[in-house]
């Protein structure tokens, strides 16, 4: 008797295994994203930029033609690759140290100018890779190995607060903020991810979904505290929803 398959990988997804911790949803948003490009069937057509940071290594994961950027500039690189091959869709994979911080000032011109790429965003509000720094999205009072009383609004400020910011841009045709801490909320963050590669395929210009995302190894919780944490303490300070939908992408 042939048994009926209720689910297998994405071919959007290598077979190669990931390197990140137990617990981090990074390889839930890879997932997602490879399945919505195999969805689409667009897989072909597509280029990733792998930015710097714990997902430094996604140019091994995607089953798509992929390039690497320098810290924190995907969106200058994907710019280009679009410019020069305009019929492929292009997209960055960026977590919150890469884009909110070093590479801030490139996703900001890259949206102002209304380029016609993806963004993937995934904020944990920390550093991973290199020890657990203070991020610009980190929370008030989050101790990191930079702020380890807590960060302090009088000398480091409130976190940054991207999708509010990027959604007063004109060029920006698709913003969203999703999270990744249940099953309901990752399936409305796939819902979201093919909204954006749908609304680069019709030409409308720069769209960008942040994840909401893990980090136990350095906010010190576990895999299952590490999910709670995101939908006590994350989700009241990034409202989830759609700060921007020019166009009125379905």
């Amino acid at each position: 008797m042939t048994m009926k398959t209720v689910f297998k990988k994405t071919n959007g997804l290598t077979d190669k295994p990931t390197h990140y911790c137990p617990g981090c949803t990074h390889g839930v948003i890879h997932r997602l994203v490879g399945e919505v490009l195999e969805e689409l069937d667009i897989l072909e057509d597509t280029v990733g930029v792998a930015s710097v940071g714990c997902s430094v290594l996604s140019y091994e994961y995607f089953n798509c033609d992929m390039t690497q950027a320098a810290h924190g500039r995907a969106p200058a690189v994907a710019t280009g690759v679009k410019r020069v091959l305009p019929n492929r869709i292009v997209f960055t994979y960026q977590g919150d140290g890469d884009l909110a911080s070093i590479g801030i000032s490139e996703v900001i011109h890259a949206a102002a100018r209304g380029e016609n790429i993806t963004v993937i965003f995934v904020n944990n509000a920390i550093y991973g890779m290199t020890g657990g720094q203070m991020a610009p999205t980190t929370l008030i009072g989050q101790k990191t190995a930079t702020t380890p009383f807590g960060r302090d609004i009088s000398i480091q400020g409130p976190p940054i607060k991207v999708c509010e910011m990027m959604a007063t841009l004109d060029g920006a045709a698709y913003i969203e903020r999703v999270s990744t801490h249940d099953v309901p909320h990752i399936q409305k963050t796939k819902k979201a991810i093919r909204k954006a590669f749908e609304t680069q395929k019709k030409g409308l210009g720069f769209s960008m979904v942040e994840v909401l995302s893990t980090c136990p190894t350095n906010w010190g919780l576990d895999p299952a505290e590490s999910l709670e944490w995101v939908k006590d303490q994350m989700v009241p300070v990034y409202p989830l929803g759609v700060y921007k939908n020019k166009e009125g992408v379905k």
